[in-house]
C-alpha cells in the first residue's frame, strides 16, 4: 500500500516509450526475449478513482494519429508549451527499465503479516505512464508476454492487463505478426519479456488458489484453482484436470478456455490420504479426449490440528474459486463462542493475517481475502467477499450472534472503519488497526477519490461512490464499542488519522477506546493486531438482541450497498446515492421518529405480535394507524405528497434493495461477458479484445474468472438470473434486443438516445446499467459506442478501481480523453421505477 498524496485526488502520470531493437539471441535461454533498451517521453495523463480518465497518447491511438516514437522527435506539447521529446533507455543489470530522472514506480509496501519492510510493490497509481517497445518478429505466433510494474499494455493496439503491483504471474497470450510488432506500456518502471511456449495449452502454477488440509476435516473432495493458458486461436472445450496426491486420483471438468486468453479453474483432489504435517506435491494433468496436453504440480500444506489454515468456497459473484483462512478456537467448549473477523492490509495473504493472531479460547478467528492482497481496498467487490465469508464463518462455526466482532490492519484498518459503518448492526464491537478512515484523503494505489468538484457533472459521478465517505456516516458508529489501536510513529498510515476519528466520534460516543502504541511504527510485531487489550475489549461487549433494540439511528447512500439496521429498513430513496437517515424510536404501542430522503421504508413488526394496534408517527405528518396480522409482519411505507402512507410491497421489477443499480451492480451473480458478432471486423475484434481485456483484469484486481460467450450463443434461459456485461451496441450485439429493448438509452451506429436527448456521432460512448426483465436480481451492464471511435474511449476499465463513481448511466465522447468532464454528455440515475425523468441527471450544455 502508498500513501499518494495528491490535492485534487487525480493522478498526472508520466508516460515513457521504450524502443527495443531487434532481437538478438537473449542471454535468458532460447525461448525468452528480454526487452532492454527504448526510448521514453514525458506526455501526462490521469487516471484515478474515478469515471473519468485523460490519456493523449491513447487518444492518438484510437484516433489514427500516433507516430511511431524516433529518437529526439517530438510527441506534443506540455500546457506550459514546452516539446515533449522521446529520450533513450537502457536497462539496468537488473532489466528493469525505468527513467533516467531517479524517479521509481514502486514506493515499498507496509509491515505486515506475510510482507516486511522493502518488500516493495509497484503500484498501479504509482505506474501511470506509457512505455514503447518494439519486437520483430520473423514469423506470425504466439508468445507470452510477461511485463512486471505497469498498469496495462496496448500490443499492436489490442488493449490488455498489466501486472501493477509487479506480482510476476501475469503471462498474457498475445498474438505477433511477422514484423514488427509495437507494444505501449503504461508503467514507470517495468521489466519485460517474451516466453515463445511449445505447446499451445499450458499450466500457469504461479498463482494458485488452494485450500490446507486439516487434521479431522473432510479432506477427500476439497477444491484448488490453477490458471491454464490458452495460445492458440481456437476456445479450449472439453478439457479435464486429474489431480494425483498421496495415492488419490481425482478428475476434474474444466469450463471453456477462450482463444488467446488465460482462465483460472477449479478443480478437485483429494488429501484424505494424507495424516502428517507438511508440504505434499499435487501432481495435476491437463486432458484433451483422453490425451495429455500439459502436467505439472502444485504444493498441498497439511497443517498440525489447531493451527491457522485456508479453506477454498465458490463465490458466488462470479463463480470463481475464492480461500479464507482460520485461526481455529482453542477450547473445545464453543458455548457463547466468538467470531472474529479480519481484514488484512494492503499487499498481505489472508493465511498471513490469520497466522499473526495466537489462537483464543472463547473464540474463532477468520481472515476473508478481499478478492486479492490488494484488492479493492475492501469496498466493492472486496465488500462483497467480506460478507460471503462472514455468512460463510457464522453458517460454519455457529458463533453466538451476540459476539461477533471486526477488526483489521492497515488498508483492512479502513476495512474495518468501512464495513463498520456499513453495517453497524452486524458486530457487538470493531477494532481499527492503523486505519485511515477514507480513501477521500488517504487513497491508497489507485489514488485518492476526490473530494468535491464545482462541475455538477463531476458532482454527479462522484455521488455513485458516497458510501465510501466514512466521515459523513460517522453516526452509524453510535451503538458499536470502538477500539482504535494505532502506533504513534507510523510514517505509512500517520498517527493523524486515528487522532482524527477519536476527536469525531469523541463528539458524541460514549464508548471507545483509544491507544497509540509508544514508538509503534506501521507493523510493530504480531500486536499490532493480536493486542490483548483489543480482545479484552472485545469480550467487555455484546451485540444486542434484536428485540431489545428500540431506537434507530441510521444513515446510508445507497439501499443497494446497506438498507436496514435490524427492524427498520430504507428500500428506497428520494434523491438516489444522496444521504438518506432515518431515527425511529418504538413503545409497545407506537413508532416515532423522521427520516431524511427516503421514499420507501419498510417496518417489520414481528416483536409486536399478531393483532396488536400500532400507531406511526414519522416527521411530524399524520400518524398512521396499523394493526398487525401475524407474529411476522412487515410494513411498507410511502411518502407522497408530504404524507406517509401504507403500501404494497413493491415489484421486484423496481428498484430496491435486492438490485438498486450504479452501473458496477452488474458485475455480479455470476456475471457473463457478451461480445459481438453481427458488427464490422474492426467493431466484433474491438469487441472480444474488450471483453478479454476485462476478463483479465478481473482475474489480476479480483483472483476471478468470468464465462465470455458470442452473442449468438447467449439466451435469457441459459443465463437466467446472471449478471451480463454487453460488449457493443444495438447494431453490432444480437443480445441487445434480448436485454435492452425496453431501455430508455439506446446505442447504435452513430446514434445514442437517452429519453429525450440524442447525440449524432461515431465517436460516442457509454456505460449503463439495466434490470433484466423476468430476473429478480440481475442487470445487464452496457460497455458500448457509436462506431469504432466511441467504442476504443470505453475501453478503460477504472470500474475495476476499489470505490471508483460511476452511476447508472454516462454518455460522453472520444474527447473525454483530451478534455475530462467537459466531453462527458449526460450522467446520472434512473428513478425508482427505472424511468429515465431527467431529475436525477445532468446534462452539460
Amino acid at each position: 500500500m502508498h500513501r499518494l498524496i495528491n490535492t485534487i485526488g487525480f493522478l498526472f502520470s508520466t508516460f515513457y516509450f521504450i524502443q527495443a531493437q531487434v532481437p538478438v539471441t537473449p542471454k535468458s535461454g532460447p525461448n525468452v526475449y528480454q526487452f532492454t533498451k527504448g526510448l521514453l517521453a514525458n506526455t501526462g495523463s490521469r487516471y484515478g478513482r474515478e469515471a473519468i480518465y485523460m490519456d493523449p497518447l491513447a487518444y492518438q491511438l484510437y484516433t489514427n494519429t500516433l507516430k511511431q516514437p524516433t529518437e529526439g522527435s517530438v510527441f506534443g506539447t506540455t500546457e506550459q508549451g514546452q516539446e515533449i521529446k522521446w529520450q533513450p533507455i537502457v536497462a539496468d543489470s537488473l532489466n528493469r527499465l525505468r527513467s533516467r530522472n531517479g524517479f521509481r514506480g514502486g514506493q515499498g509496501g507496509p509491515a505486515g503479516p506475510g510482507i516486511t519492510p522493502g518488500n516493495s510493490r509497484g503500484g498501479i497509481g504509482n505506474g501511470g505512464g506509457y512505455i514503447y517497445l518494439t519486437y520483430f518478429s520473423p514469423k506470425e505466433q504466439t508468445a507470452l508476454l510477461n511485463i512486471k510494474g505497469n498498469s496495462n499494455v496496448y500490443v499492436n493496439g489490442e488493449l490488455h492487463m498489466g501486472d501493477a503491483y509487479s506480482m510476476g504471474y501475469l503471462a498474457l497470450p498475445v498474438k505477433l505478426k511477422k514484423g514488427l510488432n509495437e507494444f505501449y506500456v503504461r508503467g514507470m518502471a517495468i521489466v519485460a519479456s517474451l516466453t515463445f511456449p511449445e505447446k499451445s495449452v499450458l499450466f500457469n502454477t504461479d498463482d494458485p488458489t488452494l485450500p490446507s488440509i486439516v487434521p479431522g476435516g473432510q479432506n477427500a473432495n476439497l477444491q484448488g484453482a490453477v490458471v491454464i493458458v490458452n495460445t492458440s486461436d481456437q476456445p479450449l472445450t472439453g478439457l479435464q484436470l486429474t489431480s494425483k496426491l498421496a495415492g488419490k486420483e481425482v478428475t476434474s471438468l474444466l469450463p471453456s478456455i477462450p482463444a488467446l486468453s488465460i482462465r483460472k479453474v477449479p478443480f478437485t483432489f483429494d488429501g484424505s490420504g494424507v495424516s502428517a504435517k507438511g508440504k505434499y506435491d499435487c501432481a495435476i494433468t491437463l486432458l484433451k479426449k483422453g490425451k495429455s496436453m500439459d502436467e505439472s504440480k502444485v504444493t498441498i500444506e497439511a497443517v498440525a490440528l489447531g493451527e491457522s489454515y485456508s479453506s477454498t468456497f465458490t463465490s458466488t459473484i462470479d463463480g470463481s474459486l475464492q480461500y479464507y483462512a482460520v485461526t481455529p478456537q482453542s477450547s473445545a467448549n464453543t458455548t457463547n463462542a466468538a467470531l472474529f473477523l479480519s481484514v488484512h492490509g494492503a499487499g498481505v495473504e489472508a493465511i498471513g493475517q490469520a497466522r499473526a493472531y495466537k489462537p483464543k479460547d472463547w473464540g474463532t478467528l477468520v481472515a476473508a481475502t478481499n478478492r486479492r492482497p490488494r484488492g479493492f481496498n475492501w469496498e466493492d467487490w472486496g465488500r462483497l467477499d467480506a460478507l460471503e465469508v462472514l455468512s460463510i464463518a457464522k453458517n460454519r462455526f455457529k458463533p453466538d450472534p451476540q459476539h461477533i466482532y471486526l477488526t483489521g490492519h492497515s488498508m483492512g484498518g479502513h476495512g474495518t472503519w468501512f464495513l463498520g459503518v456499513t453495517y453497524p448492526d452486524k458486530w457487538a464491537g470493531i477494532a481499527p488497526c492503523a486505519g485511515y478512515p477514507t480513501l477521500k484523503e488517504y487513497g491508497s494505489a489507485d489514488g485518492v477519490i476526490p473530494d468535491s468538484s464545482n462541475n455538477p457533472i463531476e458532482r454527479m459521478l462522484l455521488r455513485a461512490g458516497n458510501q465510501s465517505d466514512v466521515l459523513k456516516l460517522v453516526s452509524n458508529y453510535k451503538p458499536l464499542g470502538i477500539y482504535v489501536l494505532h502506533g504513534d510513529a507510523d510514517k505509512t498510515v500517520p498517527v493523524t488519522y486515528a487522532r482524527q476519528m477519536r476527536k469525531l466520534l469523541g463528539n458524541f460516543h460514549s464508548d471507545l477506546s483509544y491507544y497509540e502504541y509508544p514508538n509503534g511504527e506501521h507493523w510493530f510485531g504480531d500486536q499490532s493486531v493480536d493486542w490483548k487489550p483489543l480482545f479484552d475489549f472485545f469480550k467487555w461487549h455484546q451485540r444486542p438482541v434484536d428485540s431489545t433494540v428500540n431506537a434507530i439511528d441510521f444513515m446510508t447512500s445507497s439501499p443497494g450497498i446497506s438498507s436496514s439496521y435490524y427492524w427498520a429498513s430504507i428500500e428506497q430513496q428520494n434523491q438516489p446515492l444522496q444521504y438518506s437517515r432515518i431515527k425511529l424510536n418504538r413503545t409497545k404501542a407506537a413508532i416515532t421518529g423522521s427520516t431524511e430522503n427516503v421514499h420507501l421504508l419498510k417496518i417489520k413488526l414481528a416483536d409486536f405480535g399478531a393483532n396488536a394496534r400500532i400507531k406511526l408517527t414519522l416527521d411530524g405528518m399524520t400518524a398512521v394507524d396499523y394493526t398487525t396480522k401475524s407474529t411476522n409482519d412487515s410494513l411498507f411505507l410511502r411518502r407522497d405528497n408530504g404524507q406517509w402512507l401504507i403500501t404494497q410491497q413493491p415489484d421486484l421489477a423496481q428498484k430496491g434493495p435486492h438490485r438498486y443499480g450504479t452501473f458496477k451492480d452488474a458485475f455480479t451473480n455470476r456475471m457473463v461477458f457478451v461480445y459481438s458478432t453481427l458488427g464490422s471486423k474492426e467493431e466484433n475484434e474491438w469487441s472480444l479484445q474488450k471483453a478479454r481485456y476485462d476478463a483479465e483484469t478481473w482475474y489480476y484486481r479480483g483472483n476471478g474468472a468470468v464465462d465470455i460467450v458470442a452473442d449468438k450463443e447467449f439466451s435469457l434461459q441459459k443465463y437466467a438470473d446472471r449478471g451480463i456485461i454487453l460488449f457493443g451496441n444495438a447494431s453490432t450485439n444480437a443480445a441487445w434486443k434480448l436485454l435492452l429493448n425496453d431501455c430508455p438509452i439506446q446505442v447504435e451506429r452513430n446514434l445514442i438516445r437517452a429519453g429525450s436527448q440524442s447525440w449524432q456521432g461515431d465517436d460516442l460512448a457509454t456505460y449503463f446499467v439495466w434490470p433484466i426483465k423476468g430476473s429478480p436480481i440481475a442487470s445487464v451492464a452496457v460497455i458500448g459506442g457509436t462506431g469504432l471511435k466511441g467504442l476504443k474511449a470505453a475501453s478503460a476499465n477504472q470500474y475495476f478501481a476499489g470505490a471508483s463513481g460511476f452511476p447508472d448511466f454516462m454518455i460522453f465522447s472520444l474527447d473525454m480523453l483530451k478534455t475530462g468532464s467537459k466531453s462527458i454528455k449526460q450522467a446520472g440515475f434512473f428513478d425508482n421505477s427505472w424511468k429515465l425523468i431527467g431529475n436525477d441527471t445532468v446534462l452539460n450544455e
